[in-house]
């Protein structure tokens, strides 16, 4: 028997499963654990549960790494000093950039909780050789230096900013992955397919597309095709327009008038 607690390093970030051993931990407190590139800081984002090894020897569970204590003034201290060392790395590498004539785009720079390792994130068209860039890197800050090339979406998630909603950025806010998005989803959900219309700020398809496309799908199921003829007790005519919202559909009767009835009123010809 184990306790787990699931700690999250960035907002919006994937939850992690550490060993929770013997300290009390709430929700929202600032934790040093172990990691695979040394000591991090996170947040509790799930207060600790029991957890049951089972049959299995507890082989999963041994795999966990600790909490190694609970963060002090000290840590944060030092995580304000990681902030300060990013910034200068940021300002540095696009100067190297410049220097260099790259044709990458430099937009976020993470250290590790000891300012052992650096990681420069970057967005580009095609491969960079970036070889001489990290020499230089090196030269200056005396660390370990990782390029990264991310995609598009990812650097939205990273730098955030507000949607065409006036909200955060789902993504950065409380996505933990991103989730296959089509343009199918916008067509069943009667949107426009303009593009500048259904595109997030990353300029790829919204991931909200994805939030209602089960329930339009659901919905949909009761309802008869564009085109189809359809009967109700008081009318007769061809369907014009749907409203999965409202449950309604818009009739062009014989007597070439238009009519909104509900779904249920349908008696007849539902088929799609």
């Amino acid at each position: 028997m184990g306790r787990t607690v699931g700690i999250r390093f960035k907002t919006g970030g994937k939850i992690y499963d550490f060993d929770c051993g013997v300290f009390v931990l709430q929700k929202g407190d600032a934790v040093i654990v172990e990691t695979e590139k040394g000591l991090g800081l996170g947040t509790v984002a799930r207060i600790p549960v029991e957890q049951d090894n089972g049959d299995g020897g507890g082989k999963g569970e041994a795999q966990l790494k600790k909490v190694f204590r609970k963060a002090t003034e000290e840590d944060f201290e030092q995580r304000n000093k990681n902030k300060t060392l990013e910034q200068e790395a940021h300002t540095y590498c696009l100067q190297c950039i410049r220097s260099l004539g790259l044709k990458m785009n430099l937009f976020a720079v993470e250290a590790t909780f000891d300012a052992s390792r650096l990681t420069f994130f970057f967005t580009a068209d095609g491969r960079v050789d970036f070889r001489q860039l990290v020499k230089m890197l090196v030269k200056q800050f005396r660390a370990r230096i990782e390029m990264r090339q991310v995609g598009i979406r990812n650097q939205a998630k990273m730098c955030g900013g507000l949607g065409r909603c006036g909200r955060e950025f789902c993504c950065s806010s409380f996505m933990e992955k991103f989730d296959p998005v089509s343009i199918r989803m916008a067509k069943e959900q009667g949107l426009s397919l303009n593009p500048t219309k259904i595109s997030g700020q990353c300029g790829r398809l919204m991931c909200c597309l994805t939030f209602e496309n089960k329930v339009y799908q659901e919905l949909k199921a009761n309802f008869p095709g564009m085109g189809k003829m359809v009967t109700t007790k008081e009318h007769s005519g061809k369907v014009i327009r749907l409203n999965y919202l409202q449950q309604t559909i818009s009739l062009r009767t014989e007597d070439n008038q238009e009519v909104e009835v509900s779904v249920d009123e349908i008696i007849g010809n539902k088929a799609k």
